[in-house]
């Protein structure tokens, strides 16, 4: 099972819950490193480079956005986070430090590892996105290679992570069609996310910032409103 090969850090203060957590990840096969403190997930992380890492907000020692950034900072390792806080900011902030998505306390918890499943296929060709017959796209002065998962301006890369990749490259292989905020987020994230788009419009936004000369005035990534969006090869 690719499962097997996998290894999580739950990080959470609370033990009930870290051990819960644990022990559930545990029994889908899944290999568990476990953290109750924001000191000790960094220096776990970089010890054991997990390929995700549940991240709860509120840590002791050093704080859940101080630790997203640190492992953002350093290491490919998925992350999503874990909180209770009711801030629509907070959440927004934990997307733009680099989580790939966000579950809020409390949750069912076969909706927690279908959304940990989900986080995991990130590295596979989104569904939909049409059979692959070229391992480069040019738009602008952009060329998206596809084979190596990276987007280049001329001589220089672009670094992404690999949700917004995963973004880029759905929307990139549907040139000129306007793509829902409901498809995004079940061709790009693996599931049906009831409607909320907070973390496609936080990705799009962090995208435009990338590609776009004034991410103000978008030519590439265009809001349809009230639908999606649309990209546009010839900007």
């Amino acid at each position: 099972m690719a499962a097997e090969t996998r290894t999580i850090l739950v990080v959470e203060d609370e033990q009930t819950l870290r051990e819960t957590l644990a022990y559930n990840l545990t029994r889908e096969g899944y290999r568990v490193l476990d953290a109750g403190d924001g000191r000790t997930a960094i220096d776990v992380a970089r010890r054991e480079r997990p390929d995700l890492v549940l991240l709860d907000l509120m840590l002791p020692e050093v704080d859940g956005f101080a630790v997203l950034r640190t492992i953002r900072q350093e290491m490919q390792s998925s992350i999503l986070i874990l909180t209770a806080r009711d801030s629509e900011a907070e959440i927004v902030l934990g997307l733009e430090l680099g989580a790939d998505d966000y579950v809020t306390k409390p949750f069912v918890l076969s909706a927690l590892l279908a959304r940990v499943k989900a986080v995991l296929r990130r590295g596979d060709r989104p569904a939909g996105a049409g059979p692959l017959r070229e391992h480069q796209i040019a738009f602008g002065d952009f060329v998206l290679d596809r084979a190596g998962r990276r987007l280049r301006q001329g001589m220089r890369e672009i670094p992404l992570t690999l949700k917004e990749y995963d973004l880029l490259e759905l929307l990139v292989t549907h040139p000129g069609e306007v793509l829902a905020r409901e498809v995004l987020l079940e061709k790009a994230w693996g599931y049906d996310f009831a409607g909320d788009s907070r973390t496609v419009a936080v990705h799009i936004r962090w995208l435009r910032a990338k590609i776009e000369r004034d991410p103000a005035d978008p030519r590439h990534i265009t809001t349809v409103r009230g639908v999606g969006y649309r990209f546009e090869v010839e900007a």
